[in-house]
């Protein structure tokens, strides 16, 4: 059945391909400009990120149309994707391989999980047994050279880009009034992205201090703080589309918008480590597709635990 099946659902849709359409015609108007204060790299930077935007709402979009089997399958799609692309930035000895082979293995396991509803066994399927199994299944390889870094390295990957990411299409299992749960993951999901976009933006205009300049140039307290607030009042203006108030909507936009910022910023530090731009080159004008989703990779268990016990 149809996750989009009613009004404030379709309405946040809607929504969001109206943005997309506006942002679209300003990139192109910009495009136009020839007043040397428009930067042409900032903006051919801009109309990438909504050309991507387009692509990926809109697959977000079919998968909703298609049902929940269809978005948790589409997430697992997504958390398969992004641990190739940290497997392959990060480098493992031949011993290793049967222990990746099983992490890919996981993987759908954890979904299927999610898909049944079954939280006790998806809350600890990965930091338990998985947890437990690739250390062993290192060791039996017999190679005992960097052992515990290749290992934390492999449980690291299997955490963000599988154990995290899959608590999004977990919100679908709450419990909500109303039964909210279609368009609070697109509340979540329309927060996070409008968190990293608004970061990006600040920190262009005002950004001065930055945070990490060994790590990231570009993230910045000012953009930070920006970028958080300006997310902070457009959840708290989304309340409608969640079971929360007002004041508790704002209160969760800024958990997760944080959280996404960090989250990006952890995500750049692997990057500086490897001596690499991007995690990959899928998403044209994005890199990788874990460098679109780290934010949410991050902001996803919070959001759903907070969720889970803050709600009556």
């Amino acid at each position: 059945m149809s996750l989009i099946n009613d009004a404030v659902t379709w309405v946040l849709v809607l929504g969001v391909l109206g943005l997309l359409a506006i942002a679209t015609g300003v990139g192109q108007i910009l495009k136009r400009q020839t007043d040397p204060r428009f930067d042409p790299a900032v903006i051919e930077q801009f109309n990438l990120r909504i050309r991507a935007w387009w692509l990926m709402c809109s697959v977000l979009a079919a998968a909703f149309l298609l049902g929940k089997v269809a978005t948790v399958v589409m997430f697992f799609l997504l958390s398969f994707w992004a641990l190739r692309e940290f497997i392959t930035l990060t480098p493992t000895r031949i011993a290793d391989h049967r222990a990746l082979f099983w992490i890919f293995l996981f993987s759908p396991v954890q979904y299927v999980l999610v898909g049944m509803d079954l939280y006790g066994l998806y809350s600890i399927f990965i930091p338990v047994y998985a947890f437990l199994f690739v250390p062993v299944r290192v060791a039996l390889a017999g190679d005992f050279k960097r052992y515990l870094e290749r290992c934390a390295k492999i449980q690291f990957g299997l955490m963000i880009c599988v154990y995290c990411l899959s608590y999004a299409p977990a919100l679908l299992n709450l419990k909500l009034p109303n039964e909210q749960n279609a368009s609070l993951l697109l509340f979540f999901i329309l927060v996070v992205t409008m968190g990293d976009a608004f970061h990006f933006a600040a920190e262009y205009v005002v950004g001065r201090r930055v945070i990490a300049p060994a790590i990231s140039a570009n993230r910045t307290w000012e953009g930070f703080l920006a970028g958080v607030a300006c997310s902070s009042l457009i959840g708290a203006a989304l309340f409608w589309a969640t079971p929360f108030n007002p004041l508790q909507a704002a209160g969760m936009s800024l958990l997760i918008t944080t959280m996404g910022f960090f989250g990006g910023l952890t995500m750049s530090a692997i990057k500086r480590d490897r001596g690499v731009q991007d995690y990959g080159t899928l998403v044209t004008g994005h890199g990788g597709v874990l460098d679109r989703i780290d934010s949410i990779c991050f902001a996803a268990p919070i959001f759903f635990h907070v969720t889970r016990y803050v709600l009556p």
